[in-house]
């Protein structure tokens, strides 16, 4: 009888001796993330049958080291948990503390922690405590979306295929967006590149795979050197009396392919004279594109991020290919961002579009002899789909038949500015060339330039000053 009585006796003293503790658990329910701006509510539920003591609610700042407390309740001084005193009620109840923040900034993400505390039975000085943590995501939707073509201005190549990037830019986002391009509202499938300026070995991969794409893809990476006969007339300077001259040279030296004939006179080597020939002002090439395209290029896609000094993320995107005006010309191409913040996609949109027929402007309109007159370009010939040139054009004024004022051959910008012009310029002819990658064109205007009254009137003037002068100078006929 005494072992049963005994273990009934411990039985019961634990069980009083738990009754006496207490029961607490907290625990946290978890958050999605919260775009910037918007309310959220932390919520701290905590199961137990005891007399609650405290909560409080800290955020954990500076990177863990330090603790900011944001609430605070104590029972001693709040009655509002009294029903809790029931001492003859000892089940196990929920209760939860929330804490509201109203459109939170980048400065609330992080950790919050609740501390719980309860009277322990046994002893009314003595508390139980207990805590949980969550971590509160702060998402940032993107500020802003840019696409702009690479190494802009550009030329335009006549004779060799270019290659062609477009360089997406997304700033302000957190966390980083995903980013990918469409072409005429089309998903372009892209080939991933992981290249990276300071990585030889990934650039010589890289450089491997592009030497063996270009094998394949004549369109995309070709490079070829052309003959002097595949050149247009536009660029090439040769008169027509030393074509002849090398038809001849290459008949005889088909005649004497076989070797001299017995007998025969070796021909003298031949040097012909330097001749000049007038180019015409405009020459039509006659061939054009002079280079081999695919009608399906690769895609090339680059991918990086960097953090800004606000936490949040900037991406760029690149997106690089072997360019072809025949058939980019006046496509459509879009850079769309994927993000948690955002409810649809955020796009940014270009049209590549070759400049045609630019405008000229002339300020003043009527200029006169020792005026400022200024040549600028307002504006391009549209297509329906464009609404301005893309990429930026190269602008490039010459002097048809001479050089320009100040002596230069020529000048690039959007506007020539030619000072104090002189009546020799009257009837010049100036040339604006407009280029990008994605063709070229010229547009002519004549300078007009009207005498000018005011230095017709001063010069009279001056001159009829210096015979008056002149008059009444004294004249000593027997100075020796």
């Amino acid at each position: 009888m005494t072992g049963p009585l005994s273990l009934c006796c411990l039985l019961l003293s634990a069980h009083a001796l738990t009754l006496t503790k207490g029961y607490l658990t907290v625990y946290m329910e978890p958050l999605p993330p919260v775009v910037i701006g918007d309310t959220v509510t932390l919520k701290c539920n905590f199961h137990t049958d005891g007399s609650l003591r405290e909560i409080v609610w800290f955020q954990i700042t500076e990177g863990g080291s330090a603790k900011q407390k944001l609430f605070t309740y104590d029972a001693m001084y709040n009655t509002s948990y009294s029903h809790m005193e029931d001492k003859r009620r000892r089940e196990k109840l929920v209760y939860q503390s929330t804490v509201r923040l109203s459109e939170v900034h980048m400065e609330d993400d992080g950790l919050y922690e609740c501390h719980v505390g309860i009277y322990d039975r046994s002893s009314r000085d003595k508390v139980i405590l207990a805590s949980g943590s969550i971590i509160l995501t702060v998402i940032v939707p993107p500020r802003s979306i840019s696409v702009v073509a690479a190494n802009s201005p550009a030329p335009f190549s006549r004779y060799e295929a270019q290659n062609f990037t477009l360089v997406c830019t997304v700033t302000g986002a957190k966390p980083a967006p995903m980013v990918y391009f469409k072409r005429d509202g089309e998903l372009i499938d892209v080939v991933p590149t992981t290249r990276s300026d300071s990585s030889a070995g990934i650039r010589s991969k890289v450089q491997d795979l592009e030497n063996s794409h270009r094998k394949n893809w004549a369109g995309l990476w070709s490079s070829q050197v052309l003959s002097s006969r595949d050149i247009d007339d536009t660029k090439l300077k040769k008169s027509l009396s030393l074509l002849e001259q090398e038809e001849k040279l290459a008949q005889l030296g088909q005649d004497s392919s076989d070797g001299p004939q017995p007998g025969g006179e070796e021909w003298p080597e031949f040097s012909p004279e330097p001749t000049t020939e007038v180019i015409p002002e405009t020459v039509i090439s006659r061939e054009f594109p002079r280079w081999v395209q695919s009608s399906d290029p690769l895609y090339y896609f680059q991918y990086q991020q960097w953090a800004a000094g606000d936490g949040t993320m900037q991406v760029r995107a690149l997106l690089t290919w072997s360019l072809n005006p025949l058939l980019d010309n006046e496509a459509l191409f879009s850079c769309e961002v994927n993000h948690p913040a955002l409810s649809m996609p955020m796009q940014a949109e270009v049209t590549l579009t070759a400049p045609r027929g630019p405008k000229l402007s002339m300020i003043p309109s009527k200029a006169k002899v020792g005026d400022t007159v200024r040549l600028m370009v307002q504006g391009f010939q549209l297509g329906l789909s464009a609404s301005k040139v893309f990429p930026e054009p190269m602008f490039t004024w010459t002097k048809v038949g001479g050089r320009l004022l100040d002596g230069r051959e020529e000048h690039h910008g959007r506007e020539l500015v030619l000072e104090r012009v002189p009546a020799e310029l009257n009837g010049s002819m100036f040339r604006c060339t407009a280029q990008n990658p994605l063709g070229s064109t010229d547009t002519h205007t004549r300078l007009i330039v009207f005498d000018n009254p005011r230095l017709k009137k001063g010069k009279e003037h001056y001159i009829g000053k210096m015979f008056t002068l002149s008059a009444q100078t004294p004249i000593n006929m027997f100075d020796p």
